[in-house]
């Protein structure tokens, strides 16, 4: 689990409901998809309801895009969830299906949301591979207060990135 300074505007936080709207706002405010995929990422737009080849009416419920360092153009379509629902392997498959008709000359990285306590957010990158769709990677960003990030997270953090380097 990573702890991630809360971003969330107070009144925001406030009056946020329970279910995935609320969910992708705290990620949106606290770039927890730039984070996740190590991209600079801009929400382009929520709740994307559209048709696509082969597959009839898809529904997304945010679709960001990106870039990397090296300049290279991604979308990130994704799917969020309330504590109490279930992400769906066929909408990850519909959000694929749907990047690559679209937006084809971009790099399609689908992420799925959800939390699982209060300000505990879990991420997955999901991939199509062999004719399915596996999970690439899974992350738990806790959002805390500013000062919830402790001198001992932070060495934590830096031995967690020297492992990688390594």
């Amino acid at each position: 689990m990573t702890k991630i300074p809360d971003a969330t505007p107070g009144i925001i936080a406030k009056y946020a409901f329970n279910d995935e709207q609320a969910v992708l706002a705290r990620i949106r405010y606290n770039r927890l998809i730039d984070i996740f995929l190590g991209i600079a990422c801009y929400s382009l737009q929520n709740h994307l309801r559209t048709t696509v080849p082969g597959m009839g009416q898809v529904e997304t419920d945010e679709i960001y895009v990106g870039v990397d360092r090296s300049g290279s153009h991604y979308v990130v379509p994704v799917q969020a969830k309330g504590e109490k629902d279930t992400l769906s392997r066929v909408q990850i498959e519909q959000d694929l299906g749907l990047c690559a008709a679209r937006l084809p000359s971009l790099i399609c990285r689908p992420v799925g949301a959800q939390p699982i306590q209060d300000n505990l957010i879990v991420l997955f990158e999901f991939e199509h591979t062999g004719g399915d769709v596996s999970v690439v990677s899974e992350k738990h960003y806790q959002l805390v207060p500013p000062d919830g990030v402790t001198d001992e997270d932070l060495a934590a953090y830096r031995r967690r990135l020297s492992d990688v380097i390594k």
